[in-house]
């Protein structure tokens, strides 16, 4: 029977009769069942599921093998297997959310009694998958969220280069179908050359006529903070927050609950998962107005009656914005896109374009040290090179996926095969993104229709002006005057937030007691900012670097913090962390001493030796702060004592210094800090 006419019957069987394919939908079908390579980039929403869906539904009746769909995303294949269930296709999922059934669903595949298959490329190359493969009939390779493939892509993945390796080995009458809703032209070309063979590409129009976009100049975190607290509840229905950290996703959802706004964090943290699961389906029963989130709820996530979408800082792309967006508005008349956009938009974009790639310096010691040894611990690297953990593990990954290293029984080998750092490629990538952070500037910037400027971006150049964007009805969307009290509000939570941080209870090896746990551990420590951040953030910068004094303002601040762990103690003295190279802390210790009305005392000495900051990891950050700070001799250390100093990054100063202390009569070590200034929540 001819596709096209069985494609209608199964059509008409599952959707009522008379049921049309969307423009593409059928062509797009009829492509992969001719054994083509096809690469359908169409809108969000359109229905790209269907067609690998009513494809494998095809092959299944001629008696080909099970449909693999590789996706990165879990939230896709819950929704996927709904959807499968109407064409009663028999489906599964590979995960690690699954990974007590794995056997059984690897036993099902080899004896094809699924249809589909759905996996994430993490878990295909498991070893376990992989030894099975050859016994595993595939009828249909799929694609999901093909732009992964792509390091020209806005969500480069690099397990995801490795699928490649699998096309190639499957047999030329296995038809292969790449499916995305965000690729320009330029990853359009990367694919087409990646997967090779006879292509099909099916491509429609990218604009969504339900979206109504506004973009919103807010230059601060107060300001943003009071535009929600003023505008969120006047938005329609439910609606997702991005953010570009986790922080910011914890920040917000909790200024907002404390302000009467019903909203939940959502981001990847494999230590929250319960939580995170529980915010996901709070929001897909509409029980909550907003959930707060980073990238990690961005494609694939299907909810028909999301009303807005609000973006909290400035995706680095125009790419990832239209992704972002299109969660919005996908069933419903209309729905608000709110941009806004403010000065520390472009530093934490930089940051992510600056470190997509390795270092070649990094890459090269990493592999120095896994040659040197016979099989070596992923977590003994960081003992021979001072480098961040997070960057050991980029280059390894990047070293596996060149087949330079390989890992066998938790142990990581080197392989015979040459390295090269493919620097130039990847200058092109940063230079080519960074373009792309330009062009999102000009989003920002630009007069005309926001709809017909974004679509156009993407190459799609059938955009019309939409008549909704607040530059096509020459006002705003929403009233952009935010009144002082909101702002105030704003402010006062911003300067309310306290950052607490626990003590470590471990030496990264045992050389410095004979074992790894600490006799004497710190109390949890307490930062008064995150540095840099907008109110007491900013003054800590400002006064380092600039006025090279802390104000009287941080000062209080700091004794409102203080003065009740101080009364609640019995805390009758306070020391610092000492410098060689400036006095700051200890002119602050000095000052603040006299406001808690405590002694100050100077206990610790600190030998030359390289600034905490150069150090990358948590050996050597413990190594160097160890030679470092040591007791002044004959000095008397109280039994309970604040230890103060301007920044807390690895902690590894202050768990040295109190550790000293203690070694030295101290019961109770309380640090204090200024500034938080570590990366870890991005």
């Amino acid at each position: 029977m001819e596709i096209k006419k069985r494609a209608y019957e199964i059509l008409d069987q599952t959707y009522g009769e008379g049921s049309t394919f969307r423009s593409g939908q059928l062509e797009a079908i009829e492509a992969t069942l001719s054994h083509k390579r096809t690469l359908v980039v169409q809108k969000t929403g359109w229905g790209k599921s269907l067609v690998y869906f009513l494809s494998t539904k095809i092959l299944r009746e001629q008696g080909k093998g099970v449909t693999l769909v590789v996706s990165p995303l879990l939230i896709l294949m819950e929704n996927q297997l709904e959807a499968a269930n109407k064409l009663e296709l028999k489906c599964d999922r590979l995960n690690y959310t699954t990974k007590e059934r794995h056997s059984e669903i690897i036993d099902s595949l080899k004896s094809n009694k699924l249809d589909v298959i759905f996996i994430t490329p993490e878990t295909l190359f498991n070893p376990e998958v992989q030894s099975a493969l050859p016994e595993i009939k595939i009828g249909l390779f799929v694609f999901d969220e093909a732009h992964c493939i792509s390091d020209w892509g806005h969500d480069f993945r690099l397990k995801y280069c490795k699928l490649i390796r699998v096309v190639e080995n499957l047999p030329a009458s296995v038809p292969v179908l790449a499916t995305t809703a965000t690729a320009n032209n330029r990853v359009v070309e990367d694919l087409k050359e990646q997967l090779g063979g006879d292509f099909f590409v099916s491509r429609g129009p990218l604009t969504r006529e339900s979206l109504c976009i506004k973009v919103l100049f807010m230059p601060d975190r107060a300001t943003r903070y009071a535009w929600m607290l003023k505008n969120i509840n006047n938005l329609p229905g439910t609606g997702i927050i991005y953010c570009l950290t986790k922080r910011d996703c914890d920040y917000v959802s909790d200024f907002l609950n404390k302000h009467g706004i019903n909203a939940m964090p959502y981001y990847s943290d494999d230590s929250k998962k319960t939580e995170l699961q529980e915010a996901i389906e709070k929001f897909q029963k509409n029980e909550i107005k907003v959930i707060v989130a980073t990238i990690k709820l961005g494609m694939g996530y299907d909810k028909g009656d999301i009303g807005f979408v609000v973006h909290y800082q400035c995706p680095s792309n125009i790419i990832s914005y239209y992704q972002q967006i299109g969660r919005a508005g996908r069933n419903i008349d209309k729905a608000y896109a709110i941009l806004m956009y403010g000065q520390e938009d472009k530093q934490i974009n930089e940051y992510f374009i600056e470190t997509a790639f390795p270092k070649k310096d990094d890459c090269e010691k990493v592999l120095e040290v896994v040659r040197n040894h016979d099989g070596l611990k992923k977590d003994d690297i960081k003992f021979y090179v001072n480098i961040e953990n997070r960057e050991i593990e980029k280059a390894l990954m990047f070293l596996e996926n060149e087949d330079v290293v390989f890992f066998e029984k938790n142990k990581c080998y080197a392989s015979p095969n040459d390295y090269i750092y493919n620097e130039e490629h990847y200058n092109e990538v940063k230079q080519a993104k960074r373009k792309e952070m330009e062009q999102m500037q000009g989003l920002l910037n630009t007069k005309e229709c926001y709809s017909k400027f974004v679509v156009n971006c993407l190459d799609d150049l059938s955009a019309k002006e939409c008549g909704k964007c607040s530059n096509c009805l020459g006002e705003n969307v929403f009233d952009n005057n935010i009144n002082l009290d909101d702002i105030d509000e704003a402010l006062q939570y911003v300067n309310s937030l306290i950052i607490k941080f626990s003590p470590r209870k471990k030496w990264p090896n045992k050389k410095y007691s004979g074992k790894t746990t600490m006799e004497y551990i710190n109390q949890e420590g307490i930062a008064l900012s995150k540095y840099g951040d907008v109110g007491y953030g900013e003054l800590v910068k400002k006064d380092k670097y600039e006025n090279k004094q802390f104000c009287d303002e941080l000062l209080g601040k700091s004794v409102d913090v203080l003065k009740n762990v101080v009364k609640e103690n019995g805390i009758k003295a306070l020391t610092f962390v000492p410098s060689l190279r400036s006095d700051i802390v200890k002119n602050f210790a000095e000052r603040l001493a006299k406001k808690l009305n405590i002694e100050f005392l100077e206990t610790l000495k600190k030998e030359p030796a390289r600034e905490q900051k150069y150090m990358q990891n948590s050996p050597h950050q413990c190594e160097n702060a160890f030679e470092s700070f040591h007791i002044i001799e004959g000095v008397n250390v109280p039994k309970d004592i604040l230890l103060i100093d301007d920044m807390v990054d690895s902690k590894w100063t202050f768990t040295i210094c109190g550790y000293r202390l203690m070694e030295n009569g101290a019961e109770k070590v309380f640090p204090f800090a200024l500034a938080d200034s570590s990366r870890n929540e991005v």
